[in-house]
């Protein structure tokens, strides 16, 4: 079976038939008028590699594609937008700003199964600094006897960072060995 494709011929010269068959009925009815004529042209040939000129170059950097003219702006819209600014900055000076906050589990860890562990509680929740609230604790065996102090804390993240929290709790060296962040999360 031989397939003909002597007919797929015609899309590629479409364009010759399309003005033919525009050329045939405006014999026949008259030509078209242009405002009712919506004829769309399409040109596929490669453009030639044009040389541009300086005084073409310059023609070119005068059109402005993004419409950002230097034109004069009109001073009643101008007042009313500083207007409108200032109020926005007055109302947004009003509110209170949000306070960043921290949600901080900490492991205190003692330097070996005869620490006090309350002694140790009670020293860690002495620190009081701005910004700091201590939470619930519980103790946790870490091995052969051994309990570690794990104590929730909240706080506020431009006053109180995790290392100065960390070196206070350190400075109790007698109960102290050394103390790690388990959990750190953002309230």
């Amino acid at each position: 079976m031989a397939v003909d494709f002597s007919h797929e011929k015609i899309w590629f010269d479409k364009y010759k038939y399309d003005d033919a068959e525009r050329r045939y009925y405006e014999q026949m009815n008259g030509p078209v008028s242009s405002s009712s004529q919506q004829q769309v042209t399409l040109d596929f040939t490669v453009p030639s590699k044009k040389v541009s000129t300086a005084a073409e170059d310059d023609e070119d950097d005068d059109i402005d594609l993004f419409g950002s003219d230097d034109e004069e702006e009109d001073q009643e819209a101008a007042k009313v937008r500083e207007e409108r600014l200032r109020q926005y900055a007055e109302k947004k000076a009003k509110k209170p700003g949000l306070i960043a906050k921290s949600s901080i589990l900490l492991d205190v860890k003692p330097w070996d199964d005869e620490t006090d562990m309350a002694k140790m509680e009670e020293c860690v929740r002495s620190i009081h600094m701005d910004g700091l609230v201590w939470g619930a604790s519980k103790l946790v065996p870490v091995g052969y006897g051994i309990k570690k102090l794990q104590i929730q804390c909240v706080v506020e993240d431009d006053k109180v960072g995790t290392d100065i929290l960390e070196e206070e709790i350190t400075k109790f060296e007698d109960y102290v060995q050394s103390v790690d962040i388990a959990a750190f999360n953002k309230i």
